[in-house]
């Protein structure tokens, strides 16, 4: 490959103030630095191998499987239990107690006495403890209907109708793939330094790329047990279509405040990348061919996402129009002339909504792996100092960082009912994150500190009567109870995406906007809001499966294919 021509400038990266809005981050969409990405790329180049030792399911659809990947250095094996789940005992809700298939990632090939034993635990999720050997534990429910007609079909010797899988996107949904410590299993500290695991969340990602693989195989199974020598497996192309579905809560919003320094880097990595290819000076006619090619896919995509919250409706009618336009003013613009991607970004930013200019910022990282993927490496949390208060900062120097970085909190009146609206509190009954009326309901005694921006205003206020020259720990020993606050504003310091720039506790919040940034990241597509505070998902939508993953179909494939028949 030719060596790149030097930018005539280098585009700078964009202002926290504009990218840390509620509204811009529930816009994003997947990109090269999606994790799930990360992962097949590296599969793919490592020439990883998968194999599946233990298949034993009986025709009710009982038993276990383990599938194994199988690196350059280790073996990770997913072992799944199958279980026949009355209809009346199905539920998304994450108190649910039953589920159609529940998951374990092994670190290693599990023994006949390690499968015992996950047997004994996993299938009962949070009731039972899994050990440092469990990487993740995950729990999936059937999309009922979709299930039932891909049996029926396949059963019968015939393919499920194309359009009735488009409709849902996949066969079966997890509502939880847990990691990091969860119900004993190993920390991530434990494995953090291995190469596959140096992005966030690759545990998590090949757990469910995984158990896509084990869905597939199942309804297959099923279909053969029903239909005998009528049945028919699933048509590749069929298959790939079919991702693994997710429902997401309020117990993943949080997760965006409690790890500022890790959004920081996620959020730096993607603008970055952005950066670097508004600052190519010249496109090649393969760039600007990926470029067309990837946005003409994105446009079938996005016709084929429904949802039926209104709010998903507006924004994927804004966007359907505008995607339209964008693809337009490319055909139109001249893309081989100096600093393409940039002009054509200016432009969107003027001219298309905030869903089309996320969309348009994904789209143009596609051509540009070699400038794009390194970053990857960069997106993990790796300085526990960060957390760390200094205390020999003086009030003075606080004082400018809250003004540099939460001037838009202080202009905020925070006395008044619709700007202190939430609260945000742990369910006793769930254990999880949950989102409350402060004054409708008893729960303001409760609260998590999870309103940054109110929070750096009162420290700001309290800090008023404070000498300049005294230090932080001073200011903390007296005021212990914005300790949190000013460990805030020290990391924003130093980690610019680190904190979301709005009101987390308004009236007029919409959590499903926290949820879509974090979801985007992981890779999803197909974001359908189910109400403001949870949403529905695909994951892995259009991928290869394990044994047909190589270099040529490891990157693009959350575009859809061009020209494929519905029928």
């Amino acid at each position: 490959m030719k060596p790149r021509p030097e930018p005539s400038f280098t585009s700078s990266l964009r202002a926290p103030s504009q990218v840390m809005r509620l509204a811009r981050l529930g816009s994003f969409h997947q990109c090269r630095l999606s994790f799930m990405r990360i992962l097949t790329r590296r599969m793919a180049r490592e020439a990883w191998s998968f194999t599946r030792p233990i298949f034993d399911i009986d025709a009710k659809g009982v038993g276990h499987a383990v599938y194994c990947a199988h690196t350059p250095d280790r073996t990770y094996s997913l072992v799944a239990f199958a279980h026949d789940l009355p209809a009346e005992s199905r539920s998304d809700r994450v108190i649910a107690q039953a589920w159609d298939s529940t998951f374990a990632l092994f670190d290693g090939v599990p023994t006949k006495e390690d499968i015992a034993r996950l047997r004994r635990n996993v299938p009962f999720q949070e009731a039972g403890r899994v050990t440092e050997t469990e990487l993740s534990v995950s729990r999936a429910n059937r999309s009922v209907r979709l299930w039932e007609h891909v049996i029926a079909r396949l059963a019968d010797g015939r393919q499920p109708d194309l359009r009735e899988i488009l409709k849902v996107g996949y066969l079966m949904r997890t509502t939880a793939v847990y990691g990091s410590g969860k119900l004993g299993a190993a920390d991530r500290e434990a494995i953090a330094a291995r190469p596959e695991c140096s992005a966030p969340f690759q545990i998590e990602m090949l757990s469910v790329f995984l158990i896509r693989a084990y869905v597939r195989d199942l309804v297959q199974h099923m279909a053969k047990t029903r239909g005998g020598a009528r049945a028919v497996p699933l048509a590749p192309e069929i298959a790939r279509r079919m991702g693994i579905g997710n429902s997401t809560g309020l117990g993943m919003a949080p997760f965006l405040l409690n790890h500022p320094t890790l959004i920081n880097n996620w959020i730096a990595a993607r603008e970055t990348a952005i950066a670097r290819v508004r600052s190519v000076p010249l496109a090649s006619a393969d760039e600007v061919e990926t470029f067309r090619d990837l946005l003409a896919r994105t446009i079938l995509s996005v016709d084929l996402w429904r949802s039926d919250h209104p709010i998903q409706i507006e924004k994927l009618t804004d966007l359907r129009v505008d995607l339209q336009r964008l693809s337009h003013h490319v055909e139109a613009a001249d893309l081989n002339t100096e600093a393409p991607w940039n002009r054509l970004f200016m432009w969107a930013e003027t001219e298309l909504c905030l869903e089309a200019q996320e969309c348009l910022a994904s789209l143009m990282l596609e051509p540009y792996g070699d400038l794009v993927d390194s970053l990857a490496d960069e997106m993990s949390d790796l300085n526990p100092a960060a957390f760390r208060i200094d205390g020999t900062m003086s009030v003075a120097q606080l004082r400018e960082i809250l003004h540099r970085n939460y001037g838009w909190a202080m202009d905020i009146d925070w006395a008044e009912r619709e700007n202190c609206a939430r609260a945000w509190y742990v369910s006793e009954e769930k254990l999880e994150p949950r989102l409350g009326e402060r004054f409708d309901e008893p729960i303001a005694d409760y609260e998590q500190p999870l309103a940054p921006g109110r929070d750096a205003a009162a420290l700001n206020d309290a800090l008023k009567s404070w000498h300049v020259d005294a230090p932080v720990a001073a200011f903390l020993l007296a005021h212990p109870e914005h300790r949190h606050s000013v460990r805030r504003a020290q990391i924003v310091d130093h980690a610019p995406y680190a904190e979301i720039r709005d009101n987390t506790i308004s009236a007029d919040l919409l959590p499903i906007d926290m949820l879509r940034c974090k979801l985007a990241f992981f890779g999803a597509t197909q974001f359908d809001p189910r109400s403001d505070r949870w949403v529905r998902i695909c994951l892995f939508g259009n991928a290869p499966y394990p044994e047909n993953l190589q270099e040529s179909n490891c990157d693009d494939w959350p575009y859809p294919v061009l020209g494929e028949t519905l029928q």
